[in-house]
């Protein structure tokens, strides 16, 4: 049995590693897509493109809007001189906001009075919109309360002082900077490795059965365990390899820390890809063609990257979705990764997680070595 699982192991290297296109493609794509989606992933909405109308045109006026020029969250591009302007640059998606100070705003605001700066948002992205009008939300009471306190001061000198305020101490913990790319990084880690290691196991038998070599195959001795042992082995080792890969330019590029032990993330990795690989030889064991075994691994891809809490939390989803996610490694090994490299935990707090990834893990391994039949049908 070791003798024709050690051939079967050879082939296999063989042909992964003879074609220098292949063997580029193995370890090249995952660090380039490491470093594009570390950089374009993130939550933070920073430049957005912002326009001015200002018929007020006072000192005050002018004053709250260059806290919006000042802004590294805001963009403003252009001051207008009227209101039908703002349709048309929306329309074209030249700016994302517009703010309209009425006249009479530095006057309203001097006789205590509301002041009202109208926004005008394209909410045609949702997420950009909420954020965008909750920095101006922050920047006009931030003004507002300044220009209160100003005025106080003209008025009563002493009386500051005695007005009584809350003052918000945060105490964030593991990512005290906020930092988005934090959170992101060792997401896209676990993304990554669900895409090479499922992508790479689908082609495997149905490889075999397009270039004839299932045939010849069949007429050895080589049994059902063996065979898949053959197929899943260097994948095994090729998705371990690229973790360790791409972990490293996580830690060392974009300078998350690791602030867990390696071996708890090696184990995360490890069951993890056995996950994968049961996956991955399901697809293969379902189509009959490389081209089924493609399309077959995006309509699993897609889902397990929505549902695993990547960009939108869990907690946020239907009812049901939220049950379908118990179903997802990848859901698992997200909550790994971020265990180990922001929080510092090990497995007396992640064994959970490791256990559920080593059943499901089990589990598509046993149904794909059952489906797994030595003929071409």
């Amino acid at each position: 049995m070791l003798r024709r699982l050690h051939g079967m192991l050879v082939k296999e290297f063989i042909q992964v590693f003879r074609d220098t296109r292949t063997r580029t493609l193995l370890f090249a794509p995952p660090i380039i897509q490491m470093l594009i989606f570390g950089y374009a992933a993130t939550l933070e909405v920073r430049h957005i493109p912002t326009a001015a109308l200002d018929y007020d045109n006072s000192q005050v006026s002018r004053e709250l809007l260059s806290r919006f020029t000042a802004s590294p969250y805001f963009d403003v591009r252009t001051f207008l001189n009227d209101r039908r302007e703002i349709g048309d640059l929306i329309d074209r998606g030249e700016v994302t906001v517009a703010l309209k100070i009425n006249g009479g705003f530095a006057q309203d605001l001097r006789k205590g009075q509301t002041a009202r700066l109208q926004v005008i948002v394209d909410s045609s992205n949702s997420n950009t919109a909420l954020v965008a009008v909750g920095y101006i939300n922050q920047i006009a009471a931030r003004f507002a309360q300044e220009f209160q306190r100003t005025q106080l001061l003209r008025t009563s000198p002493f009386a500051p002082s005695q007005m009584p305020s809350i003052v918000l101490e945060r105490r964030p913990l593991f990512n005290v900077n906020f930092d988005s790319q934090w959170f992101f990084v060792p997401g896209v880690i676990g993304n990554l490795i669900l895409v090479m290691v499922v992508s790479l196991t689908a082609f495997a038998i149905v490889r075999e059965r397009e270039i004839g070599t299932l045939e010849q195959i069949m007429v050895t001795p080589i049994g059902r365990l063996e065979f898949i042992l053959g197929k899943t082995v260097p994948f095994f080792l090729i998705g371990l390899f690229d973790t360790a890969l791409v972990s490293l330019v996580g830690t060392f590029w974009f300078g998350v820390p690791l602030r867990g032990s390696i071996v708890v993330l090696a184990i995360g990795s490890i069951l993890f890809i056995l996950c994968m690989l049961g996956i991955g030889l399901f697809i293969s064991t379902i189509s009959r063609t490389q081209q089924q075994a493609m399309v077959s691994g995006f309509f699993f891809n897609m889902p397990a990257i929505s549902f695993s809490g990547f960009g939108t939390p869990i907690s946020s989803m239907s009812d049901w979705m939220q049950t379908l996610t118990y179903l997802n490694p990848l859901r698992y090994f997200l909550e790994v990764l971020r265990g180990v490299y922001l929080k510092g935990v090990g497995l007396d707090v992640l064994w959970p997680q490791m256990a559920t990834m080593g059943l499901l893990g089990s589990i598509m391994l046993a149904i794909s070595v059952a489906r797994f039949q030595k003929s071409l049908d």
